[in-house]
């Protein structure tokens, strides 16, 4: 039966969703306050990797020794601001608490496999069909490491990826040196996981995908959710700013991490949190990786985009409306120029931007995907963290069988927004 379906957020999980809705022949409204692929979303400013093996969530074994680190350096790969702690206290105990032992984070990555595998497959189907095919490509992902050694240590990492079915080629000394000439030589170690891609242009994608959308039907409306209507377990509305009531049949929650009080009103508490992160761009570098790698020592990932050369990375947590630290996309480009000498130095500072960006994260490192504990006519689809952009296809698919009362075509229960009840 067809639906009207009211999609909540434009970012990947949104546009995708949209698409996959109207394919299965519903009539959608997109709601969106800002610019779908806008430099105000998650989608805009990450990495650009479709990490197939990004299965491991951030937290580990033994993490909670370096939160008092966290705490007294600011600009720590990881960083926790002090007047944010006291609020941020729950959801970081249930961060440690997920990754406590190396069973726990086996069972997330046996959840996660599912949702991220094929997807630079699944993307390119979606970018031809938006007419940017151009934007996806699939020749591996890289990771980098001093040494071998460097890759023993995270040995607990890869040994977890194996067991779930990923696979990778070790590449090292001359080997490494021919497939990435432009590299610091003091990196002497890599592994390449074939099955991984990459998007080069992470916010014209999601915007493409936005105006295929609209193309196909869909109706984009510039506005902010603030609730939902729901008399007898039915949903009869959602509710815009303005108590402005848009009236539908069904509604999908992803816009991200502004999520968690919409969740609310839809029944669910949901700990979400903003893992903030940065990027830096060296517009027009021609030097740098020819895959996009990971770079172990830095703690970031480097991969050239359709307008330039892209270093991600950084988690801080200081919540929503905190003033951005540059100092740390600052890190970001001084990393950057050492790992690829042969960048000008300094890269001249016309070309040169940063961004900083709120990844929606849970405490477990899984999404809340799956039906509303207030009516199965809302469905969640929000919080992947560091995997929005890998996992977006798939989950685009999913909404729209969830919608459409059918079986997901992988299992989800993990990823149950009353998880957390």
């Amino acid at each position: 039966m067809s639906k009207h379906v009211v999609v909540i957020g434009a970012g990947i999980e949104g546009a995708c969703s949209a698409v996959e809705l109207l394919r299965a022949g519903h009539r959608v409204t997109i709601v969106e306050p800002g610019e779908p692929g806008g430099e105000q979303a998650a989608s805009f400013g990450n990495a650009g990797w479709f990490s197939s093996m990004s299965v491991i969530p951030p937290s580990e074994p033994g993490l909670w020794r370096k939160v008092p680190g966290f705490l007294r350096d600011p600009l720590g790969p990881l960083a926790i601001r002090w007047q944010y702690f006291p609020r941020v206290l729950p959801w970081l105990t249930r961060y440690l608490l997920a990754g406590w032992t190396e069973e726990k984070i086996l069972r997330t990555a046996q959840a996660l496999r599912p949702l991220l595998k094929d997807s630079p497959v699944l993307h390119g189907a979606l970018a031809k069909e938006a007419g940017v095919p151009e934007l996806i490509e699939h020749k591996g992902l890289l990771n980098v490491y001093f040494s071998r050694a460097g890759f023993e240590a995270d040995a607990m990492g890869w040994r977890i990826r194996k067991q779930v079915g990923i696979t990778w080629k070790e590449v090292e000394g001359d080997a490494l040196r021919e497939m990435e000439p432009d590299l610091d030589p003091a990196y002497t170690f890599a592994v390449l996981v074939e099955e991984a891609g990459r998007c080069l242009n992470p916010g014209r994608y999601v915007a493409a995908l936005v105006a295929h959308a609209q193309r196909q039907g869909a109706t984009l409306r510039k506005a902010a959710a603030t609730g939902f209507k729901v008399e007898a377990r039915k949903l009869k509305g959602v509710v815009l700013e303005g108590d402005t009531l848009l009236e539908c049949d069904a509604a999908v929650l992803c816009c991200g991490a502004h999520s968690r009080p919409l969740a609310a009103r839809a029944g669910d508490y949901v700990p979400l949190e903003t893992e903030r992160g940065y990027h830096v761009m060296f517009h027009g570098a021609q030097q740098g990786p020819r895959h996009s790698a990971s770079l172990a020592g830095a703690k970031m990932v480097v991969n050239h985009m359709e307008d330039g050369l892209r270093a991600a990375g950084q988690v801080e947590i200081a919540g929503l409306h905190a003033a951005p630290n540059w100092k740390r996309a600052e890190i970001l480009r001084d990393h950057l120029q050492r790992c690829f000498p042969g960048l000008p130095n300094p890269f001249p500072a016309d070309r040169v931007t940063t961004w900083i960006g709120h990844r929606p994260s849970t405490p477990d490192g899984k999404p809340a995907l799956g039906y509303a504990s207030a009516t199965r006519d809302i469905v969640h689809a929000f919080g992947h963290g560091h995997v929005g952009l890998v996992a977006g296809a798939r989950t685009g698919r999913i909404v729209a069988q969830l919608v459409s009362g059918q079986e997901p075509e992988i299992p989800i229960q993990p990823f149950s927004p009353a998880r957390f009840h």
